[in-house]
């Protein structure tokens, strides 16, 4: 599986932006996909991820009510919804690819697309 995330850019404290998650592959829709972050000093983080149905979503604490993930695998394509962005979200956002459920961790994940910045400014 190959991914590649777009729709990152410069926004103000506020603004919404939605990334895509764009994936290569018959197989995506037998993984489940997660969205990360990492912020310059800071350990990459979960923030979003979804079963391989759709029928299940995780969000990290700091982003629930503000981000929506979904897929359409029709597309092979995961969106990541952002709304009400803070500067605290700026940072390298990556979609990854994995089996299961259960992982949050990047060491957990089996692949992964390049980063697409996200900047917010104050």
């Amino acid at each position: 599986v190959q991914l590649q995330a777009s729709g990152g850019g410069l926004v103000q404290a506020g603004g919404s932006l939605r990334l895509s998650c764009a994936a290569s592959g018959r197989t995506f829709s037998t993984y489940s996909v997660g969205w990360f972050r990492q912020a310059p000093g800071k350990d990459r983080e979960m923030v979003a991820a979804i079963t391989r149905g759709g029928g299940s979503t995780y969000y990290v604490e700091s982003v629930k009510g503000r981000f929506t993930i979904s897929r359409d695998n029709a597309k092979n394509t995961v969106y990541l919804q952002m709304h009400s962005l803070k500067p605290e979200d700026t940072a390298v956002y990556y979609c990854a690819a994995f089996t299961g459920w259960g992982a949050r961790s990047a060491s957990g994940m089996d692949y992964w697309g390049k980063g697409t910045q996200v900047t917010v400014s104050s």
